[in-house]
């Protein structure tokens, strides 16, 4: 059964929904997050579709996620979701670890889990919602950086950096002036995720950061080099919002 533990938020703490299929399981996941004074019990249910019900009502920020579940696993239901919250695997079962990583979860803890590694896993997801409010809320004087997973790592890197984003249906590759990197994340995610002053979607593929913009002719915008294409609709957006507010006649 699902359960709705708080409906209001408390300010700065981050939303848990709890999914398992094993009652005590959830009572030990919602007892060490009582203990942490940055994370808040939400929402607790015992299926992935009961899970997506929830998802569809409320705002959940981080999710602990069994994987062996009745009707759908756990991984199944994650890759199912467009956006997914921050996600922590919980599971008894090691050889799934891969297949989580690959779907790019915070952190992979096991079954019978100590308090330690929940604090380290916590801590991680509170590192990667920190830098997502920070972009969402665009801050004046705000550390403009954000997390994004490599591997088993989670990299710092700075928004400011970013040249452009080229998206590829799940995977998005951000350019940069001496990199490449390239993240489990959707375009539509990762334009919420960013800035608005300072980055322009010119493309359903491109979104580039306007401070690097180059030179615009036609349909292309120069970015270091590369020649990006503009989609006809977003041209004259383009040149309303970057160019005609700070063009210098003659």
């Amino acid at each position: 059964m699902a359960e709705l533990v708080s409906k209001q938020r408390t300010p700065s703490r981050i939303r848990c929904l709890v999914v398992d299929d094993e009652s005590i399981a959830i009572k030990g996941i919602v007892n060490y997050i009582e203990k942490l004074d940055f994370l808040e019990a939400t929402a607790c249910c015992s299926s992935a579709l009961e899970a997506a019900e929830i998802l569809r009502k409320n705002e959940i920020d981080l999710m602990f996620l069994d994987i062996n579940m009745p009707y759908l696993t756990g991984l199944e239901f994650l890759e199912s979701l467009k956006k997914p919250p921050l996600t922590i695997i919980t599971t008894a079962y090691s050889e799934y670890a891969i297949e989580g990583f690959r779907l790019h979860v915070v952190d992979y803890l096991l079954k019978p889990i100590a308090f330690q590694r929940f604090f380290q896993a916590a801590s991680k997801a509170q590192a990667l919602f920190r830098s997502q409010l920070v972009l969402k809320d665009g801050q004046e004087g705000a550390i403009p950086d954000m997390y994004v997973r490599q591997g088993d790592a989670f990299l710092r890197i700075e928004w400011e950096d970013i040249l452009y984003a080229e998206g590829m249906q799940n995977y998005v590759k951000l350019y940069f002036s001496d990199k490449v990197l390239t993240i489990h994340q959707t375009m539509a995610s990762l334009e919420e995720m960013l800035p608005g002053n300072h980055f322009f979607r010119i493309h359903r593929s491109y979104l580039i950061n306007i401070a690097h913009i180059h030179k615009i002719s036609g349909g292309q915008v120069i970015v270091n080099g590369a020649s990006l294409p503009i989609a006809k609709p977003k041209r004259q957006d383009l040149l309303n919002a970057v160019v005609y507010k700070n063009l210098i006649s003659k």
